[in-house]
């Protein structure tokens, strides 16, 4: 058996480091009016991140480093926005360091959270690709902490206009989709744009290194 399978991903998330560097994470980015980053976001990038490569027939060690990386990939939010993705990767390891995997496992875990909000990067490993993607295919209203204040911020008002969000891997195609459902009373789907445009270029460059094209279609409209 791999070492990497040693990772028990139900131990890594009951870890209590973990708990507290997510809570943390999520209580200074809502003082800062950012959008939900908590055990909701962290479970739903672990799970898109593991579906990707699992539909697209990566071994089941690199499935289960890609749901441990999209787990761990926001605790360095807790201290400070800025960096938060190396500070998360310095961070994961020493929580990584009491489960039975080896360096490299480790190492490829740190990597995939180091860049995870990089916009120039060079993608080579399919765990940090499935990341990048996972990462940007959460977007809902669910995430709003502030309804009342989607006029005033276009982060929030994107996010709220959004009423569905579907990823979708055709490995006979070697596609991978991002289907948005915007409510256009809220957000214009330009507004879409203005905010994500480098994260779809990122998502694109993500998708070509796992040997796939990435698309985006809004409101069954194909954009990208």
């Amino acid at each position: 058996m791999s070492s990497s399978l040693a990772l028990d991903l139900e131990k890594l998330k009951q870890h209590t480091k973990v708990n507290l560097y997510i809570e943390g994470a999520d209580k200074y980015l809502d003082a800062i009016g950012y959008t939900e980053h908590n055990v909701r976001h962290a479970t739903k990038v672990s799970e898109i991140a593991s579906y990707i490569l699992k539909e697209l027939n990566y071994p089941e060690k690199d499935v289960i480093l890609a749901s441990a990386a999209g787990y761990l990939h926001d605790i360095g939010n807790f201290l400070g926005r800025q960096n938060h993705d190396q500070l998360g990767a310095i961070l994961s390891k020493d929580i990584l360091d009491d489960f039975d995997i080896s360096t490299e496992d480790a190492v490829r875990i740190m990597g995939a959270i180091g860049i995870h909000e990089a916009e120039e990067v060079g993608i080579h490993d399919p765990v940090s690709a499935a990341i990048l993607i996972a990462d940007k295919a959460d977007v809902h209203r669910g995430r709003v902490r502030n309804p009342s204040m989607v006029s005033y911020d276009i982060h929030d008002r994107v996010n709220y206009a959004a009423t569905e969000s579907r990823l979708i891997v055709d490995i006979k195609e070697k596609t991978i989709t991002l289907y948005l459902t915007i409510d256009t009373a809220l957000s214009q789907v330009i507004e879409y744009f203005e905010i994500f445009l480098s994260r779809m270029i990122v998502c694109r460059k993500a998708a070509s290194a796992l040997g796939c094209e990435f698309q985006l279609f809004i409101n069954k409209t194909r954009l990208a």
